[in-house]
């Protein structure tokens, strides 16, 4: 019988130059993918619509809780708003991963590409809510099986 992989084991990680830091605290992450289809019809074949494969495209999303990473105690082992902010400010490109670990007891799920920080938002709500954020990466590229960086 096959592993079964976890929704709660699949994290997002962007790269910060160094090493892939997770997403902080994560509630969800998903991965999207989308191949354009290239549409024609001619004369050569009157009345038929012929189909092509085209570009390949892919949006990375999540949502999480905002924590601490900067104050003395502040956990700067993971990528939270303020530091995604700044990568999205800096208009560059981030290597990311969505890894499944090896709590699957087998070879692990583990995609790997680039991508822009396009949409970053933060929910600070009153009471005894948590700040959120939700963020989306626009996909660069290919999704690929092994780590570019190592």
């Amino acid at each position: 019988m096959a592993d079964k992989i976890k929704g709660e084991g699949l994290i997002l990680y962007v790269h910060d130059g160094d090493l892939y830091r997770p997403v902080a605290c994560l509630t969800s992450n998903s991965l999207d993918t989308e191949l354009g289809i290239i549409e024609s019809q001619t004369k050569c074949a009157p009345g038929v619509i012929e189909k092509q494969a085209g570009v390949f495209s892919y949006t990375l999303t999540a949502d999480a809780i905002a924590i601490d990473t900067t104050s003395v105690g502040g956990d700067d082992t993971k990528a939270s708003h303020d530091y995604l902010l700044s990568v999205q400010q800096s208009k560059t490109t981030v290597n990311w991963k969505m890894d499944s670990g090896s709590g699957t007891g087998g070879t692990a799920l583990a995609y790997y590409g680039t991508g822009i920080i396009t949409s970053l938002g933060l929910e600070a709500p009153t009471g005894d809510e948590f700040a959120t954020f939700s963020l989306t990466i626009d996909g660069s590229g290919a999704i690929v099986t092994t780590d570019p960086l190592a």
